[in-house]
């Protein structure tokens, strides 16, 4: 996966989760999880569903580095077979 194709499947996750996201005020670089009012329940759902999707595995001890939509590219681009 290239860098458009990652972020359009962080996108389209976090619309599975929160289906009414609006990314419109989102840059890559913005907190998304407040900015799409993501509770904890709702990223440990997009946690499992980019896992499940990608192949990565994400710890727990991950968390912190996927604070904006740039920082879950990166790491997800990082992490590809």
């Amino acid at each position: 996966m290239n860098r458009t194709e990652t972020m359009v499947l962080i996108k389209d996750s976090i619309t599975e989760i929160v289906p009414d996201a609006d990314f419109t005020d989102v840059g890559p670089d913005d907190k998304f999880r407040d900015a799409l009012e993501l509770d904890s329940l709702d990223f440990v759902g997009l946690v499992e569903l980019l896992s499940e999707r990608t192949g990565v595995r994400i710890d727990e001890d991950d968390y912190p580095a996927l604070t904006t939509l740039a920082d879950v590219t990166n790491f997800l681009l990082g992490r590809q077979n």
